[in-house]
Order: C-alpha cells, then sequence, then structure tokens
C-alpha cells in the first residue's frame, strides 16, 4: 500500500495530492477575500438595482442585460469594500464588530487587499463598459471613488455627517441600472436615488446607536458619538418622514399604477411607527428594531416597483 501512494514520474503516475491543512489555508484565504467584498452589503444594493432596471424597461429587460449589469455591479461594489477595509484597517482592528474581519485577523496583507480592491474596481469599470454602456461603467466607478475617497476617506473621520453625504455611493445602483436599460438618467431614476439616500441616514444611525462606544473608542465621528443618542433619535425620525414623502413622488414622476403608492404609503406609515417607536424608548433594543425593519421596508419598497411595473 505505502509503494501505491508514492507518486511516479511518467505515464500512470498518481496525481498529486494538496495536504489537508494546505486545502484549510487555501479555503480561508478565499473566504477572507469573499468577505473582504462585503457580500451581505452588496446584496442590498443589488435589490435596488434590477426593479429599477425594470420601472426602465417598463417590464421585463432582457435577461442578459440584468445579469451582465448585476456581475458588474457586485464587482465594482466588491472593489469598492475591499478598498474601505484596506483604509480603515486601523479602525477594525479596535471595534469588536469588525475584529474578525481579514486584515485585523492577518488572513491577508494590506497590500494584497489593496491591490484586490483596485483589481475589481477596474474589472467592474471593463465589464460594464463592454457589456452594458459606458454611461454604467461609469456612474458604478463613479460610486466606487465617491464611496472611497468622500466618504471612507474623508468625511467618515471628520464629520457626524459622514454618513448623509456617504449615502450617496449607496443610492447609486438605481442610476447604474436605469442607465443599463435606457442609456441615460431619466427623473425616476433620480426619485430612486433619492429614495435610497434618504434611507441610509436611519437605517445606518439606528446601527450605530448599538455601537456607539465602539465608534467612540475608534475615533469614528457618528452621530450618536457625537450629539448623543437624543440628537441622533429626532434626526432619524426627520429622515423617516423625508423618506416616506419622497417614496410617493415616484408614482406622479413614474406615472406608476395605484399598487406602488399603496405599498409606499403602507410601508411608509409601518417605518414611521417604528421611528416614533424609538423616539419614545430610546433603547438599543428599539434602534436594532429599526435597522432590521428598515431592510425588509427597502425591499419591499422596490418589490412593489417591479410588481407594480410588470402587472401594468
Amino acid at each position: 500500500m505505502k509503494a501505491m501512494r508514492t507518486r511516479v514520474r511518467g505515464i500512470g503516475a498518481e496525481p498529486a495530492l494538496v495536504p489537508p491543512n494546505r486545502l484549510r489555508e487555501l479555503g480561508k484565504m478565499a473566504g477572507g477575500y469573499i468577505q473582504l467584498t462585503k457580500p451581505r452589503i452588496i446584496e442590498l444594493l443589488l435589490i435596488t438595482t434590477v426593479p429599477a432596471m425594470i420601472l426602465a424597461a417598463r417590464g421585463i429587460p432582457s435577461l442578459w442585460r440584468v445579469a451582465a449589469t448585476l456581475i458588474g455591479g457586485t464587482v465594482s461594489a466588491g472593489g469598492a469594500n475591499a478598498i474601505n477595509q484596506y483604509v480603515d484597517r486601523d479602525i477594525d482592528q479596535v471595534m469588536h464588530r469588525t475584529r474578525r474581519r481579514p486584515l485585523p485577523t492577518h488572513r491577508i496583507t494590506p497590500r494584497r487587499a489593496l491591490w484586490f480592491g483596485i483589481a475589481l474596481g477596474a474589472a467592474g469599470f471593463v465589464w460594464l463598459a463592454l457589456t452594458v454602456n459606458l454611461l454604467s461603467a461609469v456612474l458604478s466607478t463613479a460610486a466606487l471613488l465617491f464611496y472611497v475617497l468622500v466618504y471612507t476617506m474623508w468625511l467618515k473621520r471628520t464629520s457626524p455627517q459622514n454618513i448623509v453625504i456617504g449615502g450617496a455611493a449607496g443610492a447609486a445602483p438605481v442610476l447604474v441600472g436605469w442607465a443599463a436599460v435606457t442609456g441615460r438618467v431619466g427623473w425616476p431614476a433620480v426619485v430612486l436615488f433619492v429614495v435610497v439616500f434618504l434611507w441610509t441616514p436611519p437605517h445606518f444611525w439606528a446601527l450605530a446607536m448599538r455601537y456607539e462606544r465602539e465608534y467612540a473608542e475608534a475615533g469614528v465621528p457618528m452621530l450618536p458619538v457625537v450629539a448623543g443618542r437624543d440628537a441622533t433619535v429626532r434626526q432619524i425620525l426627520l429622515y423617516s418622514y423625508l423618506l416616506v414623502a419622497s417614496t410617493l413622488v415616484l408614482w406622479p414622476v413614474a406615472h406608476t399604477g395605484w399598487l406602488y403608492p399603496a405599498a409606499a404609503a403602507v410601508l411608509g406609515v409601518l417605518f414611521v411607527r417604528t421611528a416614533l417607536h424609538l423616539h419614545r424608548r430610546r433603547t438599543v433594543s428599539a434602534a436594532m428594531s429599526l435597522f432590521r425593519f428598515s431592510i425588509v421596508y427597502l425591499a419591499l419598497l422596490f418589490l412593489a416597483v417591479a410588481v407594480d411595473t410588470v402587472i401594468r
């Protein structure tokens, strides 16, 4: 048996076997690179892209165009998230929530993470430009640069309004989706952009309330750290009202059917109700309830956009 396992050069030689330890190392490294792209955040971005494409096409667009747009958007967003983790590696090492990311745990070196992010960003631009159109590629790359240069490298460490202005990067996928179908940016796409833009502050500030102490220890001036819990809760409620109002603007601008405004109104009432609950209680538990509901809210709102368009 020992002789049978011996690897011999030439015809009939058994293929070299990779040691189990090496396989585990490769698996951890691959998992680390995937983690650099922040897949859960990308899922949220893609939720807004497809309905925007359906609304732009006034029906189901080419499945190949949808797939190509999602692939390019995923690659580009993954690149932005990888570069973000490269820049924030000092913060991630301090915060308990992020200590297990690939750079703080030294599974991937900072240099490799940076080049991985740059490569993904470049690949996303080339892919979208070749398979979709140039405008979608430009918008996607502009979102990457805004997220890295404006939010990550500047606002995040200097201003409590970081997530408000930085939210423009997270709202860009609706513009990319619309441009992928029409080759331009229409007013309905602008309204959808504003919706996601206004949704971001209450969504993220609710989470920031949960990790207020960690942000303070890391020196990140999130609104709860700088202004306190009471001021944060008031701002969340204000943006919740603005968000719901913006969702109803899409009805006349995009000439939707009755399903969308009905769904937007019901979801809006629930969102404001959850924000009012946080305003009354002002607890971390209430903040996390709003955070979790905000994800469901955005998904159902954009699902209503798609369904309303298709059934009409």
